[in-house]
């Protein structure tokens, strides 16, 4: 039976590896506006099709309504509409005409000072955001403006799928470390490139690691990573909040002023929350977030695991 199971497992994450092949390759192909016809067609099907229980509570937050049930119909065909842009545009990014995307998407952010002024410190930029609109776009006009930055990227499996979704960053000038399973430990990465001036980009609102703090977020308690205030408080780095969203055609990013870091990790990151659920709240349909967030909706395992994350982390301190 446990072999059954491991069989299956392979299969579904060959079939994953394969599907995301197909749609680099597919997508790379078509027309533009004929992919963008297609792809918004499959979202709404979707959205109809599901009920996507998990995004209604988290959509559900956000607007600030009762329950699932309240959450429009509207809003939940948009979310996933968005979702599919953000895809079909990682399919297409590889292929498009950087130079050419560069001033559209140059004009389409605010706070370009915010880099420039914490660079002239000399101790690098933490830039943390969540995941919503096209950060991989935000990442694009980032090479361009400032050269490579270093990021962290979630292992996916199978390996195969992982490496393509790095090879895809790395192409596009991304430096990627690995969350799990690298040479050096991505901490240690990160303190390197911040050493050395640079800039390191962050998402920062799901702890995949239960290793993170306790914030309260649109009003309840959930856990968000430590490591971009952990890092700026430990190298001198400016951490600066970062959103990103979509314009009916094109792009939006706006990079928020330097957060402050004097008064610890835990104070930081509920600073760091307080900007993403503004940020959020105003464009609530690109939060690409499917998953559980809240420890209300997290699994009896789930909190399980970040009680033992929790315990961990004391233990290391003691030590």
């Amino acid at each position: 039976m446990v072999e059954l199971h491991n069989w299956l497992v392979e299969l579904r994450e060959g079939l994953s590896d394969k599907a995301y092949a197909l749609g680099w390759a597919a997508v790379k192909a078509l027309p533009g506006s004929l992919s963008e016809c297609l792809f918004n067609q499959a979202a709404d099907v979707i959205a109809r099709c599901k009920d996507f229980t998990q995004l209604r509570r988290n959509l559900a937050r956000v607007i600030g309504v009762d329950g699932p049930e309240e959450v429009p119909d509207g809003l939940v065909r948009d979310s996933i509409r968005s979702y599919a842009r953000y895809w079909r545009e990682a399919f297409c990014l590889p292929t498009m005409n950087i130079e050419e995307r560069f001033s559209e998407l140059d004009i389409s952010v605010t706070g370009k000072e915010h880099i420039t002024h914490a660079l002239e410190k000399g101790h690098g930029v933490i830039l943390a955001l969540p995941h919503s609109g096209n950060w991989d776009m935000a990442g694009v006009w980032l090479v361009q403006t400032v050269g490579t930055f270093t990021t962290v990227a979630e292992r996916l499996k199978p390996e195969s799928l992982y490496q393509r979704f790095v090879d895809y960053r790395e192409s596009l000038g991304f430096d990627v470390v690995p969350l799990t399973g690298g040479a050096v430990a991505p901490m240690q990465r990160l303190r390197e490139a911040l050493s050395h001036n640079g800039v390191v980009c962050l998402l920062g609102e799901r702890d995949l690691r239960a290793r993170g703090v306790e914030v309260v977020f649109f009003g309840e308690k959930t856990r968000m990573p430590a490591g971009p205030a952990k890092l700026a408080i430990d190298t001198g780095a400016v951490l600066c909040p970062v959103h990103c969203w979509y314009t009916s055609r094109g792009w939006g990013i706006r990079i928020e002023e330097p957060l402050d870091t004097s008064r610890g990790v835990e104070f930081t990151t509920q600073k760091l929350a307080n900007v993403f659920e503004k940020n959020i709240a105003q464009h609530p349909a690109d939060w690409h977030l499917l998953q559980p967030l809240w420890l209300k909706d997290l699994s009896a395992g789930h909190l399980s695991h970040i009680e033992e994350g929790v315990k961990r982390l004391e233990r290391e301190k003691d030590d």
